[in-house]
């Protein structure tokens, strides 16, 4: 792996809290990813906004739907800059690129411009979704991989893999080493949404899910370790 975008949830900044953000747990993503920085890979990233706001639940408690979407990508700026900080905390330069342009807080999302960045060193935090209602920061991840030309897609989450179904609620659930896009698709497996899992498949783009809260799970999967959920062609 080169060039890889992590797709990490609104939820995991959140850390012990049950809403916002929580420092150590910026700290905690932060050394993480210094220690794949380090190591020369290029790194794009794309954050939810579901421990601030999320539009389909907005949507659900009497909010407009295209307004609660753009007050859910204006919750991943939140994050994003949140993000920036804890790197520049630690001497990590990052550069914010949005698919809603904030005059002052970030730049436009350009391809061009997220590449040369990601060349000269730079990690890429990507905001504001696709800067369109009714697409999901998971579709806004592989889109911005694609963009920046990236390797694969690394979806952190609170479990090791995929399973066929909820292993924090069910003893007995299997966890799948791999996957293919159409087993994705077809059983309709709620890692990523259905439009997410179309465009990775059109353009053969790999996935990982893997637990992102198991410290040092990031550096050894770009290390080439087997950790996680593979879903790619078979």
């Amino acid at each position: 792996m080169k060039r890889i975008l992590l797709k990490l949830s609104g939820e995991s900044l959140m850390g012990s809290s049950s809403y916002g953000l929580d420092a150590a747990a910026l700290a905690y993503y932060a050394g993480e990813i210094k220690k794949i920085t380090d190591k020369n890979i290029q790194l794009g990233i794309v954050v939810g906004g579901g421990n601030i706001f999320r539009g389909v639940q907005g949507a659900s408690k009497g909010f407009d739907r295209i307004q609660g979407d753009y007050m859910g990508m204006l919750a991943t700026t939140i994050n994003s800059i949140a993000i920036q900080s804890a790197l520049a905390e630690i001497g990590i330069k990052a550069k914010l690129l949005s698919g809603l342009p904030i005059e002052r807080v970030t730049e436009a999302m350009s391809s061009k411009q997220a590449i040369e960045y990601l060349e000269e060193g730079y990690v890429v935090i990507i905001s504001g979704g696709t800067g369109n209602p009714f697409f999901t920061t998971d579709t806004a991840a592989v889109l911005r991989a694609l963009e920046i030309k990236a390797d694969v897609i690394l979806k952190g989450t609170r479990v090791d893999g995929v399973y066929d179904k909820d292993p924090e609620k069910f003893n007995d659930a299997i966890k799948y080493d791999f996957l293919s896009y159409n087993d994705a698709i077809d059983n309709n497996l709620r890692i990523m949404d259905q439009t997410a899992f179309t465009l990775c498949k059109e353009n053969d783009l790999p996935i990982i899910v893997f637990d992102v809260n198991k410290e040092n799970n990031l550096l050894k999967l770009v290390s080439g370790e087997k950790i996680g959920t593979v879903i790619e062609k078979k």
